[in-house]
Formats: structure tokens, sequence, C-alpha cells
């Protein structure tokens, strides 16, 4: 499966590592510091203020779970959203 850059819209990750950069230090490799996310709180949140459905998510899964039934690649996707 084709892997995508989370930078760049569209764009076949090259594993250029930019996306591992720290926001911070340019030189430095994030470490999860979570200094650039210093808010004063004593937690971290990210409000979700909509949700937009193209009505293809269901299609997109279902497919999914076609190429890796034919390849044979790794465990069913999304496990973790399984009932128990």
């Amino acid at each position: 499966m084709t892997k995508y850059c989370v930078l760049v819209d569209g764009k076949v990750c090259d594993d250029c590592g930019e996306c591992n950069v720290c926001d911070l230090d340019p030189n430095k490799i994030c470490d999860n510091c979570m200094q650039c996310l210093k808010t004063g709180a004593d937690y971290n949140a990210i409000e979700i203020d909509e949700i937009i459905d193209d009505g293809t998510g269901a299609a997109e899964y279902e497919q999914l779970r076609r190429d890796l039934a034919e390849t044979g690649d790794g465990d069913e996707p999304f496990d973790c959203f399984k009932e128990k």
C-alpha cells in the first residue's frame, strides 16, 4: 500500500524525515517532549469542531480489506474497532 506524506497533500512519502523534525529546533529530531504544545494547562486536547464525511469511508475500508486479503499482508485492518 502506498504511504503518503503527512505534510504535503498528495505527495508519496520518500522517507525524507521532515515530518520528524522538531518544530522548535529544526536541528533536532522530535522526541515527543511536548514543549511545542505548552499551553499552561494540566492536559493537552484537540477540539474537534467539525467532521466532514464525503461518504467514501465505508467503500475505502472495504477496498482496503479486499486488498489485504489478496496480498495476505497483515491482520484485519482496524481490529481495535471490532466489538468484543
